[in-house]
């Protein structure tokens, strides 16, 4: 079983893979129209920022209780995110080949979070 203070954020696996998620989206919703900048690019941005971010807080808490609390969140980001990357695909904003290796990469972190879940003590 992991403790929640046997390492720091920064070595865990999920939480590197999602910084490079999140650099990635930024990248990619460069190319978006300008008119987005306050709508779904800037919500794909939060819910991109807020994966590896939760998971940072959530290490940094007192108990193992708080940091599943975190984890969960985080989770809930990834979700979101799919969900707003599926709507750019739909308003033609994104291809299916745009789409694939993020939604891959989120399903790996999404099994990555729940891995680290189960093993907290």
């Amino acid at each position: 079983m992991i403790k929640t203070k046997s390492r720091s954020f920064q070595d865990l696996e999920v939480w590197k893979l999602s910084i490079d998620l999140a650099g990635k989206l930024y990248k990619l919703t460069n190319k978006f129209t300008p008119s987005e900048n306050f709508g779904l690019t800037n919500q794909m941005r939060r819910a991109a920022v807020s994966i590896p971010s939760n998971i940072a807080e959530g290490q940094g808490r007192n108990s193992a209780k708080e940091f599943k609390q975190f984890l969960a969140i985080s989770l809930g980001s990834r979700s979101e995110l799919e969900t707003q990357l599926i709507i750019a695909k739909e308003i033609e904003y994104l291809t299916q080949e745009d789409l694939d290796p993020f939604l891959a990469t989120l399903d790996r972190t999404r099994k990555m979070i729940k891995g680290l879940a189960k093993g907290i003590s």
